[in-house]
Parts: C-alpha cells; structure tokens; sequence
C-alpha cells in the first residue's frame, strides 16, 4: 500500500517538471516562418503537410490565422498541380 502512494507521488511530479505530452509535441512543431510560404517553395510547404496529405492544423504549427488559409489554400492548389500528395 505504500509502494502505491509512493508511486504516485513521483509520477505527480514527472507531469509537473515536463508538462503534459501534447503540450510538450505542441511546442516542438511550432514554425517561425510562415509569412515565406507560397507556390514557389514547396519544400516550405510540405512542413505544413503530414505523410499522409493532411494539413496540419494551427495550434501545432503556431501559425496565426490568416496565415493557416493561406497555407491551407497554397496546399490545395500545390495538390491539383501535383507538386504535393
């Protein structure tokens, strides 16, 4: 019965020292240049875009909202010309 609390109690403060895992996986996709996407870096904009096609949605990438319709629209169109999955 000890062992348990005991237990307990460390892993109380393993969440505080590190925080929980979606805000940890949240920090480290953050992107510093957003406003340097467009049709003409589609390596930029593949950052945006998971393996399997998906757009990544803002609150990973950090990116303002005005900037996630424009990588958004910019992902659609580099689909149709078939330089993205």
């Amino acid at each position: 019965m000890a062992n348990d609390n005991a237990r307990s109690v460390t892993g109380d403060r393993e969440k505080e020292e590190h925080g929980d895992g979606a805000g940890a996986r949240r920090r480290s996709r953050r992107v510093e240049n957003a406003d340097k996407v467009g049709p003409h870096d589609p390596d930029l904009l593949r950052r945006f875009v998971t393996e399997h096609g998906k757009i990544i949605p803002a609150r990973f990438t950090g990116v303002s909202a005005k900037q996630q319709r424009r990588i958004a629209r910019l992902v659609r169109r580099m689909r149709v010309v078939g330089m993205l999955p």
